[in-house]
């Protein structure tokens, strides 16, 4: 019985165990529900969490433990040489481990014999890989007999291990059901405990969020760090060049200069936003000011299906449609115009963002008071000025947060950059040349079958810290700008 199957029988023996407790609330009221201190309801939720809540919480536990545990008891039949390995060797070896002990539930008494034989040297263990090869588990050459080893633990624990986790898991839901059951009575607070037991999971979801955000930014921090003790940050974020050079693990050989990917990610995004703001800010406009109910009903939609588009796909309409059309335009008046380039990159992820602009300007300008209209109005003023003087002003913070937002799209922005700009650092300031992004950098050097304890790699975690730090600036500036220039209405 798989983990989802437990889940789902408690869920439903908790929707169960709620409409018994709503009954059992009624009955001992006599069916005068002003006698009771919380409604029906909040005693049905009562015996449905007492039934479900920590039988869910085992299972949780249970997933996420078990797999490490089996595991650790499997590795112990290992010879010491692997478990005094790498990181990669343990790990390939688990995962020959692994192939083996998802083919042994397959295999008849007879078969399961023949490997339990060839574990303990009886047979060969080439005998043991022709009846792992019957049920389409192939491997590369004789498995050695401490794999077998290890493979017949992690199958032999994992189910009994299995089993009685399910078991407890149903024992303390009736446990849970049959306590809560005997509670129910006209004077249980069940209101007050049902309450903060949502509020309990308000503030592990919060805290979950907030925690995975920790753990991301130390993360990258601590391998920045350690990048730093191969490579001087002063070299790193003042340098010119860009040549990392996979030649020699563990070596700082190359030049990781971050200028020329600093330059190129802001010299697209500043293209981008060129195209995106006017457009989105002048269609935001249209759309709250003079279109009608019909037009903008129909008009806002259509323009937010860009923001629905996959990446890819603008990448791809990019790299075979728009960059070979304005090298062909620039051919025809006598420009020399890469296509992939600065500004092929920038226009394409420029119509990408729109929506971010359009429709966030669209709901800011649509939260402006009527009576600021009207009042401007009747002081003679036209709509345009009207727009310009009274409701533009009042709606900047929104604005510039929104531009701001779109801003952050654009420098996150990956699969756009590679396929239209080009995996070139260049430090250039013409656009009709090549560049490469922090992000694209960033994939590029992760990219491949490569151990983290190399210059080459470590810098894909600078280089995240460094666009982290870009992205947050904004924000926390966004924040600033909304704050200061906020207009209270009543």
């Amino acid at each position: 019985m798989s983990s989802l199957t437990i889940l789902a029988i408690l869920i439903g023996a908790g929707v169960l165990a709620y409409f018994i407790g709503r009954m059992r609330s009624i009955q001992t009221c006599g069916g005068q529900q002003q006698n009771l201190h919380s409604r029906p309801s909040y005693h049905g939720y009562y015996l449905a969490i007492l039934t479900a809540l920590p039988a869910i919480i085992l299972l949780a536990v249970w997933g996420i433990a078990e797999r490490p545990l089996t595991r650790y008891v499997a590795m112990q039949e290992l010879p010491a040489k692997v478990l005094q390995g790498s990181d990669a060797e343990k790990a390939l070896t688990m995962s020959v481990v692994d192939t083996i002990a998802e083919g042994l539930p397959q295999l008849s008494p007879e078969e399961y014999e023949v490997l339990r034989k060839a574990r303990y040297g009886f047979v060969t263990t080439s005998d043991a890989r022709d009846v792992l090869a019957r049920h389409g588990v192939v491997l590369g050459s004789d498995p050695d007999r401490s794999l077998l080893a290890a493979a017949d633990e992690l199958a032999s624990r994992a189910e009994p291990a299995g089993s009685r986790c399910r078991s407890a898991c149903f024992a303390l839901a009736a446990l849970g059901f049959v306590w809560g059951y005997s509670r129910i009575r006209p004077e249980l607070r069940a209101r007050n405990i049902v309450e903060r037991v949502m509020r309990g999971g308000l503030f592990l979801a919060s805290t979950v969020a907030v925690l995975t955000t920790v753990g991301i930014v130390l993360s990258v921090l601590f391998e920045t760090i350690h990048f730093f003790q191969f490579v001087s940050p002063f070299d790193f974020l003042f340098g010119t060049v860009w040549d990392p050079r996979f030649a020699t693990v563990g070596k700082a050989e190359g030049q990781f200069g971050l200028l020329p990917l600093l330059w190129g990610t802001l010299f697209i995004s500043a293209v981008a936003l060129l195209v995106a703001v006017p457009v989105g800010l002048f269609a935001a406009i249209y759309m709250s000011e003079y279109a009608g109910s019909k037009v903008r009903a129909f008009a806002k939609p259509v323009l937010e299906i860009l923001a629905g588009i996959p990446t890819i796909v603008y990448g791809f309409f990019a790299l075979s449609v728009f960059g070979p059309l304005l090298r062909d335009l620039g051919f025809n008046i006598g420009l020399e115009i890469s296509a992939s380039s600065v500004l092929t990159a920038g226009i394409v992820m420029g119509v990408m963002i729109i929506p971010f602009v359009s429709s966030l300007s669209d709901d800011i300008i649509n939260a402006v008071p009527q009576s600021l209209r009207e009042g401007s109005y009747g002081l003679g003023a036209t709509q345009s000025e009207t727009i310009k003087k009274v409701i533009l002003p009042a709606a900047l913070p929104g604005i510039v947060g929104a531009v701001l937002l779109a801003a952050s799209r654009a420098i996150g922005e990956t699969m756009i950059v590679v396929l239209a700009a080009g995996i070139a650092a260049n430090l250039t300031l013409n656009p009709l040349e090549p560049v490469t992004t922090i992000t694209v950098k960033i994939v590029s050097q992760l990219t491949g079958d490569l151990e983290f304890n190399s210059p080459q790699t470590l810098v894909a975690f600078a280089l995240g810290l460094t666009l982290f730090i870009i992205t947050l600036a904004l924000n926390v500036y966004a924040l600033y700008i909304v704050r200061k220039y906020r207009e209270q209405y009543e």
